[in-house]
């Protein structure tokens, strides 16, 4: 077992690069199944989620290898191969295969997807996506079987914002006959990045980022060469970290209005930010004050940074509630950050937060991202050294974390034990 040693009470200073999107990495690289020669994806994070994908390709006989920070990808002897277990229980997003896989052979058998398990997550509405693109989809022995003679364009109504089912949805229809139009559909930057790609392989997509998206089906998509933006969730971590540790960071090689929902958070509390073309500079301050937070869909403050976001309202004065719209039980951290000293109490979907001394502790991570909320109190505690398990959490979704950490001035580091 390994676990991540972290000694509390350092200001993080310095400039942090910020890598390839986590999660439009995750749909991108299915997405270049659909193609009939190479895709080059650049800017890919090393995650741990990234090598399981390649392992997945590998077994439907894509080509794949990386150069650098680049992945690529040669789709062209790809084959529909069932794929009912392994691999795919270890990956949430390797429901994008179903997509990507009906649109380019009009089959997939896809085992149910594994990943954090923080809140049950059905994947009703991708499901009633393809079947009113004409595909008749079963589960058989816990895999989704999906077949459609030919994919028909339609007009798809999301009955909840869902950004698998966005994205899943325009995997399949890009290659329908027809065109398909997607209403309330989820407007992450991460669904505009998919776009992108899947346009400069020659598909026609309209209104990725609006609430309708648009997709006139074509016969065939071709490789492209394509750069992941950058994580804005990663992002959004290390500026809560430079506030938690009232530290003076640079967030570097970021689009600041993808940050905009936490970034007025962090003003409202009383941190100085200061916004540049590419970057975000981060400036702690002695004193906090408490807030409210409320988790939304994009452009709302991310569900994704609730967990991190915890571990600083700790820092602030007075009172803070912590309100989940999208997962109504994504708390599983808080009780590892009370058994380092937080006073945190549960209301049904709220967290009633007040200001903490922090120490260090034993604690676990549970999911990927109440990992990065324990690594935040950790470095904010006031002395010893925390030590987190749990780890393979943690490297799904935060690449060469220790690195990072390290070259801002923590003392961290990973820690082997039978």
């Amino acid at each position: 077992m390994e676990k991540l040693m972290v000694t509390g009470g350092r200001p993080l200073k310095g400039t942090v690069r910020i890598s390839g999107a986590k999660n439009s990495a995750i749909a991108l690289i299915p997405a270049a199944i659909l193609a009939e020669s190479q895709v080059i994806l650049d800017n890919m994070p090393k995650l741990s989620d990234v090598m399981i994908y390649q392992e997945l390709l590998e077994e439907l006989g894509c080509s794949v290898k990386f150069e650098g920070e680049s992945m690529w990808i040669d789709p062209s002897s790809a084959i529909s191969v069932p794929l009912p277990n392994g691999n795919v229980k270890k990956l949430r997003a390797s429901y994008y295969l179903m997509g990507a896989l009906l649109g380019r052979f009009g089959e997939a058998v896809v085992g149910l997807p594994g990943g954090c398990n923080f809140e049950p997550r059905p994947i009703d509405q991708h499901i009633k996506g393809f079947e009113a693109l004409g595909a008749v989809v079963t589960n058989e022995k816990g895999a989704i079987h999906i077949k459609a003679k030919q994919l028909t364009g339609a007009k798809i109504y999301l009955d909840v914002v869902s950004v698998g089912a966005t994205i899943n949805i325009m995997l399949a229809a890009s290659r329908a006959k027809g065109t398909t139009i997607i209403e309330n559909a989820a407007k992450e930057p991460e669904i505009i990045d998919v776009a992108t790609l899947l346009n400069s392989m020659g598909a026609r997509i309209a209104g990725a980022g609006t609430e309708t998206i648009r997709i006139q089906g074509v016969q065939a998509l071709q490789g492209c060469r394509h750069s992941i933006i950058p994580d804005r969730i990663q992002a959004g971590t290390y500026m809560i970290a430079a506030a938690a540790t009232r530290g003076d960071v640079v967030i570097d090689q970021i689009i600041p209005k993808h940050m905009e929902a936490v970034t007025a958070k962090l003003l409202e509390m009383g941190v100085q930010v200061q916004e540049m073309d590419e970057s975000i500079r981060i400036i702690g301050q002695p004193r906090y004050e408490g807030i409210d937070v409320k988790a939304l869909v994009y452009p709302g403050f991310a569900t994704d940074l609730q967990s991190p976001m915890t571990s600083l309202l700790t820092q602030a004065e007075g009172i803070s509630v912590l309100t989940d719209y999208v997962y109504s039980n994504r708390y599983k951290h808080i009780p590892e950050l009370i058994r380092m000293g937080a006073d945190i109490k549960l209301e049904g979907r709220s967290a009633i937060i007040q200001y903490s001394k922090l120490n260090a502790a034993k604690v676990k991570a549970t999911d990927l991202r109440a990992g990065a909320a324990l690594v935040i109190a950790a470095l904010t505690a006031d002395e010893g050294v925390s030590e987190i398990t749990g780890l393979e959490y943690i490297d799904r979704g935060y690449d060469q974390l220790v690195e990072n950490l390290t070259m801002l001035g923590a003392e961290v580091w990973r820690k082997k034990e039978e």
